[in-house]
């Protein structure tokens, strides 16, 4: 299987798909500004003494800006533009900003389409610039895709051996290894961790409904006391928030749409191994990474969203790999408002259902962990990979130097984001030294 991009990555969107980033970046930052949704889920358990009137829009806002900027910048913007494919950190986290930090109902989406017009125009401007330098530093941030690619694959790996220690673990690493072997002799064509993650995710769930159903059939055997009812404060604000969600039902439905649309577009993709691989046309492969993530993310969601009022902007993410297989827009619609409906009317059942599943719960909690944990070294890796395209030992003292430099200072940029946008303040640091006369580019 290719693992390298084509040099000159496009960002040069049709007519449709301008217009549709633009109206979903409007739709967003309206739905933000209402306090309905967010995308950064740090963010959501701040929006409960928004809603309640315990705290102000500006304060609220500023909560988002601080969580959210590192990941626009660092992390969102360098992605889009190496893979030519937008991604949520770029498109949806600034109109959660966007949409708390406008004082009127109105401005909301006017702010928010005036975003996604940036994003549609100003991106392909910049990429095209950045490739007519000398150091052209986008093209070697293609060099992410390969490690990206394969060291995600062993997210499940990592949430196994935390979740349920260093034997299973060991297992579940040599089953994977033994499935990307096979899959990149067999099918060459196919994302070689495509079944390595598959296996590995189905093995952590049932690892933990098995444990859970061991321990409710312990419970039922000892000795049962009989509890006094009493009212639960958890329950009522959960059976209030999921109230207050399914009242705006439509507008979630909408929602869903657009979002699965966008997906459908082939213009977007979800998460970092995921804008590789639309960009390469696996969607297929690309739609089994995204749902292999969503069940790291329906109990943290879920549980966010019950607790606060307010949901995720992309939901449980279930639209996005549904709309990458979508053949056409107008499915894509229909199927991504179902999906959104769905979501949204089951919350208060999934969120009795988790509290009956502990094991589950705790294997998502794990799942995140783990695939921070991949992705964290796989960037550093894959940036300084990048580095040594355009610089070489150079490259990797500037790039990995800023990075160093970044954790000395405790980190004002996120660690996700730091080695990305080392790589393009590197790039722009080359080319300022090349021309100076100071530096001369890498060929080949």
């Amino acid at each position: 299987m290719s693992t390298t991009l084509a040099a000159g990555t496009s960002l040069d969107f049709t007519l449709a798909q301008q217009l549709t980033v633009i109206a979903l970046c409007a739709l967003t930052a309206y739905i933000s500004h209402m306090a309905l949704a967010v995308f950064n889920d740090g963010v959501r358990p701040f929006l409960l003494d928004f809603i309640q009137g315990r705290t102000t829009r500006s304060a609220t806002t500023a909560v988002s800006f601080g969580l959210s900027a590192g990941f626009i910048f660092g992390l969102g913007a360098p992605m889009a533009l190496s893979t030519g494919v937008l991604n949520p950190w770029l498109v949806f986290l600034p109109t959660d900003i966007l949409g708390m930090l406008s004082p009127r109902k109105w401005l909301a989406p006017v702010l928010g389409a005036a975003w996604g017009a940036v994003v549609v125009f100003g991106l392909n401007g910049a990429n095209n610039v950045a490739h007519d330098l000398p150091v052209d530093f986008l093209t070697a941030m293609q060099q992410m895709s390969t490690p990206i690619l394969f060291l995600f694959t062993l997210f499940p790996v990592l949430a196994i051996t935390k979740q349920f220690g260093r034997k299973w673990g060991g297992v579940a690493g040599v089953l994977e290894l033994v499935l990307v072997v096979m899959t990149m002799k067999l099918w060459p064509n196919m994302f070689a961790g495509a079944l390595a993650m598959a296996a590995g995710v189905l093995m952590l769930i049932g690892l933990a409904v098995s444990k859970d159903v061991r321990q409710r059939r312990a419970d039922r055997t000892s000795v049962v006391v009989e509890d006094v009812p009493q009212d639960d404060p958890m329950a009522s604000l959960f059976s209030a928030s999921a109230a207050r969600l399914r009242r705006y039902l439509p507008l979630f439905m909408v929602l869903g749409a657009g979002v699965c649309v966008l997906a459908q577009m082939h213009i977007f993709g979800g998460g970092e191994a995921t804008s590789f691989l639309i960009a390469k046309g696996q969607y297929s492969e690309a739609a089994q990474v995204d749902f292999y993530r969503v069940f790291g993310f329906i109990p943290l969601i879920a549980t966010t969203a019950l607790a606060s009022g307010a949901y995720g902007i992309a939901g449980f993410t279930l639209v996005y790999p549904i709309g990458y297989l979508m053949p056409n827009p107008f499915v894509a619609a229909v199927v991504g408002a179902l999906v959104f409906a769905s979501e949204v009317l089951a919350l208060s059942w999934i969120g009795r259902l988790l509290g009956k599943l502990p094991s589950v719960r705790d294997s998502s909690e794990h799942l995140r962990s783990a695939i921070g944990d991949a992705l964290q070294l796989a960037i550093l890796f894959g940036s300084l990979m990048a580095a040594n395209a355009m610089g070489g030992g150079l490259g990797i003292l500037v790039v990995g130097g800023l990075y160093l430099l970044n954790e000395a200072m405790g980190r004002p940029v996120v660690r996700m984001a730091a080695a990305p946008a080392a790589v393009i303040v590197g790039g722009i640091l080359l080319n300022i030294l090349y021309w100076l006369d100071l530096f001369t580019p890498l060929k080949g």
